[in-house]
Protein backbone atom coordinates (compact mmCIF):
# COMPACT_ATOMS: atom_id res chain seq x y z
CA UNK A 1 0.00 0.00 0.00
CA UNK A 2 3.14 2.04 1.06
CA UNK A 3 4.73 1.47 -2.05
CA UNK A 4 1.55 2.33 -3.96
CA UNK A 5 1.15 5.87 -2.61
CA UNK A 6 4.63 6.75 -2.93
CA UNK A 7 4.07 5.72 -6.96
CA UNK A 8 1.29 7.72 -6.82
CA UNK A 9 3.12 10.73 -5.56
CA UNK A 10 6.21 10.48 -7.59
CA UNK A 11 3.79 10.35 -10.91
CA UNK A 12 1.62 12.67 -9.99
CA UNK A 13 5.25 15.08 -8.87
CA UNK A 14 6.13 14.53 -12.41
CA UNK A 15 3.25 15.04 -14.38
CA UNK A 16 2.44 18.98 -12.35
CA UNK A 17 6.53 19.66 -12.99
CA UNK A 18 5.85 18.94 -16.47
CA UNK A 19 2.83 20.75 -16.84
CA UNK A 20 4.67 23.77 -15.19
CA UNK A 21 7.10 23.46 -18.28
CA UNK A 22 4.80 23.51 -20.75
CA UNK A 23 2.92 26.45 -19.35
CA UNK A 24 6.12 28.46 -19.05
CA UNK A 25 7.32 27.53 -22.82
CA UNK A 26 4.07 28.58 -24.26
CA UNK A 27 4.07 32.16 -22.10
CA UNK A 28 7.33 32.54 -23.57
CA UNK A 29 6.60 31.76 -26.87
CA UNK A 30 3.54 34.14 -26.76
CA UNK A 31 6.10 36.89 -26.02
CA UNK A 32 8.48 36.10 -28.93
CA UNK A 33 8.58 37.59 -32.24
CA UNK A 34 7.96 34.21 -34.24
CA UNK A 35 4.38 33.96 -32.16
CA UNK A 36 3.49 37.84 -32.93
CA UNK A 37 4.48 37.17 -36.91
CA UNK A 38 2.48 33.79 -36.60
CA UNK A 39 -0.74 36.06 -35.59
CA UNK A 40 -3.22 37.89 -37.97
CA UNK A 41 -2.72 41.15 -36.02
CA UNK A 42 -2.68 44.09 -38.24
CA UNK A 43 -2.25 48.00 -36.90
CA UNK A 44 -4.58 50.06 -37.52
CA UNK A 45 -4.54 52.97 -40.00
CA UNK A 46 -3.94 56.19 -38.26
CA UNK A 47 -6.20 59.66 -39.84
CA UNK A 48 -6.67 62.75 -38.43
CA UNK A 49 -9.43 62.57 -36.99
CA UNK A 50 -8.27 59.73 -34.68
CA UNK A 51 -5.81 61.70 -33.13
CA UNK A 52 -5.83 64.68 -30.61
CA UNK A 53 -6.99 67.92 -31.87
CA UNK A 54 -4.32 69.85 -30.73
CA UNK A 55 -1.96 67.67 -32.61
CA UNK A 56 -3.93 68.49 -36.33
CA UNK A 57 -4.14 71.09 -38.50
CA UNK A 58 -7.37 72.24 -38.75
CA UNK A 59 -7.41 72.09 -42.56
CA UNK A 60 -7.38 68.39 -42.11
CA UNK A 61 -8.75 67.73 -38.47
CA UNK A 62 -12.10 66.38 -40.26
CA UNK A 63 -10.49 63.39 -42.30
CA UNK A 64 -11.70 60.13 -40.97
CA UNK A 65 -10.33 58.19 -43.90
CA UNK A 66 -7.75 57.66 -46.66
CA UNK A 67 -5.26 60.14 -45.15
CA UNK A 68 -1.70 59.43 -46.67
CA UNK A 69 1.51 61.22 -46.37
CA UNK A 70 1.48 64.17 -49.04
CA UNK A 71 4.52 64.42 -51.91
CA UNK A 72 7.93 66.14 -50.75
CA UNK A 73 11.05 67.00 -51.75
CA UNK A 74 13.88 67.39 -48.94
CA UNK A 75 17.86 66.95 -49.12
CA UNK A 76 19.60 64.63 -47.16
CA UNK A 77 23.07 65.02 -45.28
CA UNK A 78 24.73 63.78 -48.51
CA UNK A 79 22.87 66.38 -50.51
CA UNK A 80 20.85 63.97 -52.45
CA UNK A 81 17.20 64.93 -53.16
CA UNK A 82 14.90 62.89 -51.26
CA UNK A 83 11.46 62.50 -52.38
CA UNK A 84 8.21 60.19 -51.90
CA UNK A 85 9.84 57.94 -54.43
CA UNK A 86 12.49 56.85 -52.50
CA UNK A 87 10.23 55.70 -49.51
CA UNK A 88 7.41 54.00 -52.46
CA UNK A 89 6.22 50.90 -51.13
CA UNK A 90 8.69 50.67 -48.33
CA UNK A 91 7.92 51.13 -44.30
CA UNK A 92 9.41 54.06 -42.88
CA UNK A 93 9.52 56.11 -38.98
CA UNK A 94 9.84 59.83 -39.40
CA UNK A 95 10.37 62.62 -36.33
CA UNK A 96 11.86 65.63 -35.93
CA UNK A 97 14.80 67.32 -34.34
CA UNK A 98 17.80 69.67 -34.68
CA UNK A 99 21.27 69.14 -34.32
CA UNK A 100 22.04 71.74 -31.18
CA UNK A 101 19.23 70.66 -28.99
CA UNK A 102 20.43 69.62 -25.83
CA UNK A 103 16.81 68.24 -24.16
CA UNK A 104 15.05 65.31 -26.41
CA UNK A 105 16.81 65.15 -29.77
CA UNK A 106 19.40 63.10 -28.29
CA UNK A 107 17.06 60.45 -26.35
CA UNK A 108 14.82 60.24 -29.38
CA UNK A 109 18.25 60.42 -31.99
CA UNK A 110 19.53 57.07 -29.71
CA UNK A 111 16.41 55.31 -29.14
CA UNK A 112 15.82 55.67 -33.49
CA UNK A 113 19.20 54.26 -33.19
CA UNK A 114 17.87 51.17 -31.43
CA UNK A 115 15.36 51.35 -34.60
CA UNK A 116 18.39 50.97 -36.89
CA UNK A 117 20.37 48.37 -34.94
CA UNK A 118 17.23 45.86 -35.17
CA UNK A 119 17.12 46.42 -38.66
CA UNK A 120 19.89 47.22 -39.97
CA UNK A 121 20.63 47.88 -43.46
CA UNK A 122 17.42 46.62 -44.65
CA UNK A 123 16.23 48.05 -47.95
CA UNK A 124 12.43 47.92 -46.91
CA UNK A 125 12.73 50.52 -43.90
CA UNK A 126 13.83 53.93 -43.69
CA UNK A 127 14.53 56.29 -41.27
CA UNK A 128 13.89 59.97 -41.86
CA UNK A 129 14.75 62.85 -39.19
CA UNK A 130 13.49 66.21 -40.55
CA UNK A 131 15.19 69.49 -38.77
CA UNK A 132 13.17 71.65 -37.38
CA UNK A 133 15.74 74.42 -38.14
CA UNK A 134 16.62 74.46 -41.42
CA UNK A 135 18.03 77.78 -41.14
CA UNK A 136 20.94 76.66 -38.84
CA UNK A 137 21.37 72.79 -39.77
CA UNK A 138 23.28 72.65 -43.21
CA UNK A 139 24.23 69.78 -45.00
CA UNK A 140 27.30 69.77 -43.59
CA UNK A 141 25.77 69.85 -39.88
CA UNK A 142 23.54 67.01 -40.59
CA UNK A 143 26.64 65.06 -41.73
CA UNK A 144 28.35 65.41 -39.12
CA UNK A 145 25.29 64.31 -36.94
CA UNK A 146 24.60 61.15 -38.73
CA UNK A 147 28.33 60.31 -38.31
CA UNK A 148 27.88 61.05 -34.75
CA UNK A 149 25.17 58.33 -34.35
CA UNK A 150 26.35 56.31 -36.69
CA UNK A 151 23.63 56.39 -39.42
CA UNK A 152 23.79 53.69 -42.29
CA UNK A 153 23.66 55.55 -45.45
CA UNK A 154 21.18 54.41 -47.16
CA UNK A 155 18.77 53.58 -44.28
CA UNK A 156 19.01 56.74 -42.37
CA UNK A 157 18.20 60.30 -43.60
CA UNK A 158 18.87 64.08 -41.98
CA UNK A 159 16.75 65.93 -43.84
CA UNK A 160 16.26 69.65 -44.72
CA UNK A 161 14.78 71.94 -46.90
CA UNK A 162 12.10 75.02 -46.43
CA UNK A 163 10.79 75.86 -43.27
CA UNK A 164 7.50 76.21 -44.77
CA UNK A 165 7.69 72.52 -46.13
CA UNK A 166 9.16 70.81 -43.54
CA UNK A 167 6.33 72.57 -41.31
CA UNK A 168 3.90 71.63 -43.44
CA UNK A 169 4.50 68.15 -43.44
CA UNK A 170 4.43 68.20 -39.78
CA UNK A 171 1.17 69.50 -39.41
CA UNK A 172 -0.41 68.03 -42.44
CA UNK A 173 0.75 65.23 -42.85
CA UNK A 174 2.31 63.57 -40.25
CA UNK A 175 0.43 65.09 -37.10
CA UNK A 176 3.20 66.17 -35.24
CA UNK A 177 2.13 69.80 -34.49
CA UNK A 178 2.44 71.29 -30.84
CA UNK A 179 -0.10 71.58 -28.55
CA UNK A 180 -1.60 75.58 -28.93
CA UNK A 181 -0.27 76.21 -25.59
CA UNK A 182 3.35 75.71 -26.73
CA UNK A 183 5.10 79.03 -25.62
CA UNK A 184 6.85 78.65 -29.18
CA UNK A 185 3.74 78.53 -31.31
CA UNK A 186 3.40 80.78 -33.53
CA UNK A 187 2.16 79.39 -36.61
CA UNK A 188 2.94 80.87 -40.28
CA UNK A 189 5.62 83.27 -38.84
CA UNK A 190 9.15 83.48 -38.93
CA UNK A 191 9.35 82.66 -35.28
CA UNK A 192 7.22 79.84 -35.57
CA UNK A 193 9.01 76.83 -34.02
CA UNK A 194 8.26 73.08 -33.45
CA UNK A 195 9.60 70.55 -30.87
CA UNK A 196 7.66 67.32 -30.79
CA UNK A 197 8.99 64.34 -29.26
CA UNK A 198 6.72 61.64 -31.37
CA UNK A 199 7.84 59.02 -33.85
CA UNK A 200 5.35 58.10 -36.71
CA UNK A 201 5.34 54.89 -38.20
CA UNK A 202 4.23 55.37 -42.19
CA UNK A 203 3.09 51.90 -44.36
CA UNK A 204 4.22 51.02 -47.96
CA UNK A 205 0.82 53.36 -48.91
CA UNK A 206 1.84 56.24 -46.91
CA UNK A 207 -0.99 55.60 -44.68
CA UNK A 208 0.08 56.66 -40.69
CA UNK A 209 -0.31 53.28 -38.73
CA UNK A 210 1.68 54.53 -35.03
CA UNK A 211 2.58 57.25 -33.14
CA UNK A 212 4.76 56.81 -30.32
CA UNK A 213 6.94 59.00 -28.22
CA UNK A 214 10.51 58.92 -28.91
CA UNK A 215 11.96 59.40 -25.54
CA UNK A 216 10.29 56.81 -23.46
CA UNK A 217 12.70 53.23 -24.30
CA UNK A 218 8.91 50.89 -23.79
CA UNK A 219 7.14 52.82 -26.63
CA UNK A 220 9.92 52.59 -28.75
CA UNK A 221 9.73 48.71 -28.14
CA UNK A 222 6.25 48.92 -29.81
CA UNK A 223 7.47 50.67 -32.56
CA UNK A 224 9.79 48.03 -32.99
CA UNK A 225 7.43 45.41 -33.03
CA UNK A 226 4.80 47.10 -35.01
CA UNK A 227 7.20 47.17 -38.08
CA UNK A 228 7.64 43.59 -37.69
CA UNK A 229 3.85 43.64 -38.04
CA UNK A 230 3.81 45.90 -41.06
CA UNK A 231 7.02 43.58 -42.51
CA UNK A 232 4.59 40.55 -42.01
CA UNK A 233 1.44 42.40 -43.80
CA UNK A 234 3.42 43.45 -46.78
CA UNK A 235 5.35 40.28 -47.42
CA UNK A 236 8.58 41.75 -46.93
Amino acid sequence: MKTRLILFILVLGVGVTIAGFMIKGKSKMQNSLEYRESIDNKLKVINPYDVNPKLVDSSVLAVRSGHTIAPFSLVNQYGEVITEKNTENKIYVANYFFTTCSSICPVMTTQLKRVQTEFPGEPWLKLLSHTVWPEGDSVSRLYNYALKYEAIPEQWWFLTGSKSDLYTMARKSYLVVPDENDPDYDHGNESDFIHTENFVLIDPKNQIRGMYDGTNPDEVSDLIKDIYDLKREFNF
